[in-house]
C-alpha cells in the first residue's frame, strides 16, 4: 500500500503538473471504484484544480466547481491502487484501469491490479465533508515529541500496530513501520505504554528519519524516471528489513525475520531490535512448537 512517503511524492508531482488546470471530464471505467453519489461525479468536469493535498494515504484534488462550488477528489489506493500519467490523447490500457481524469496537461489514470477492487475514489462538497474523512492521526513530520508520545501512549498496544492506526499517525503503514521500527531498534511487538522516555524520542527521530529519506529518495527516483513516480511499491531493494525475509540486515548481518499474521508481514532484525529474541509468527511457531527456534543464535 502507498504510504506517506510515496503519497507526498504523487502530491507534489501532480501539484506541479496541474495546479491551474482545468478537470475537463472524470471517465468512471469500473463502478465499484465510485463511492459516492452526491455530488454527482459529472460536477467535477471543468472544475480548476486549486491544489494537490494529502489526507493520510489518500490523494485529494482541491476543485472549483464551474457553478463556484469548492469541491475534493479524494483518491484511496488502497493495497494494489496506483496513479499513472498519459499523454493528452492517449488510450487507457484494457485491464486494470478504473478511472481516468483528463487536464489540458495530459491524462492522470487510476489503476489496479488483482481483482479486489478496494481502491476507490470520493467527491465531497467542502472543506468540512473532506475533514470527515480524516481518521484524525497527526503528522509525523511536524508533530514534536510531546504530540507524538501524548498519541504513542493514548491507547496501549503494540508499537507497530500504533504507528499503523490511522487515527493516531497519518500515514503511516506496514513497509514504513517496519523500517521506522528498525531504525529506532526497537521490538514490534513492545507495549506502547512500557516505552521509556528515551525509547519515544528516539522513536520519534526514526520516524521524521525514514519518512524524510524515503521522501527525498522517492522524489529523486521520479525525478530520474521522467517525472513521475513509476515504481510505487511496498518492496525497495532500498529498505533495510521489510521484504527482506532471510537477507542479511545492513546494520549487523544476521538474516531478517518476519512475523506473519493473515495478510500481512512485518520484518525485523531480531539480533538488533529484539536482544536476539526470535519472535513467535503465530503460526510456524504454533506448528513446530519445541522446535521454534528461541534465539537468533540458534540458526545462525
Amino acid at each position: 500500500m502507498p504510504e506517506l512517503p510515496d503519497i507526498t511524492v504523487y502530491v507534489e508531482t501532480l501539484a506541479a503538473r496541474l495546479k491551474g488546470d482545468t478537470l475537463q471530464r472524470v471517465r468512471v471505467l469500473n463502478p465499484f471504484v465510485l463511492r459516492t453519489a452526491l455530488p454527482p461525479i459529472g460536477q467535477a468536469d471543468g472544475a480548476r484544480v486549486n491544489g494537490v493535498e494529502r489526507l493520510g494515504k489518500r490523494v485529494v484534488l482541491a476543485l472549483q466547481a464551474t457553478d463556484g462550488a469548492e469541491l475534493f477528489l479524494v483518491i484511496h489506493l488502497m493495497i494494489a491502487g496506483r496513479l499513472r500519467w498519459l499523454a493528452a490523447g492517449a488510450k487507457p490500457p484494457a485491464r486494470g484501469a478504473l478511472a481516468t481524469f483528463t487536464f489540458h496537461a495530459g491524462i492522470l489514470l487510476l489503476t489496479e491490479a488483482g481483482t479486489k477492487r478496494r481502491a476507490s475514489i470520493h467527491l465531497v462538497d467542502g472543506r468540512a465533508a473532506l475533514q470527515a474523512m480524516d481518521p484524525g492521526g497527526i503528522d509525523v513530520l511536524h508533530a514534536d515529541v510531546s504530540a507524538f508520545a501524548r498519541q504513542l501512549q493514548a491507547e496501549n498496544h503494540t508499537v507497530k500496530r500504533s504507528l499503523t492506526n490511522p487515527r493516531l499517525f497519518s500515514g503511516i503503514g506496514n513497509a514504513y513501520s517496519d523500517e521506522i521500527l528498525h531504525r529506532a531498534r526497537l521490538s514490534p511487538i513492545v507495549l506502547t505504554r512500557k516505552l521509556t522516555a528515551d525509547e519515544i524520542t528516539r522513536l520519534h527521530q526514526a520516524t521524521r528519519d525514514v519518512m524524510n529519506e524515503w521522501i527525498g529518495r522517492l522524489g529523486g527516483e521520479a525525478a530520474q524516471a521522467g517525472g513521475w513516480p513509476e515504481k510505487v511499491t511496498a518492496f525497495h531493494p532500498a529498505m533495510a528489513v521489510h521484504g527482506r525475509y532471510g537477507q542479511p540486515c545492513p546494520a549487523c548481518g544476521s538474516p531478517v525475520q518476519r512475523i506473519v499474521h493473515a495478510d500481512n508481514e512485518t520484518n525485523y532484525c531480531a539480533r538488533c531490535q529484539t536482544g536476539g529474541r526470535l519472535l513467535a509468527d503465530r503460526a510456524l511457531s504454533t506448528l513446530l512448537k519445541a522446535s521454534w527456534p528461541k534465539h537468533i543464535d540458534d540458526i545462525e
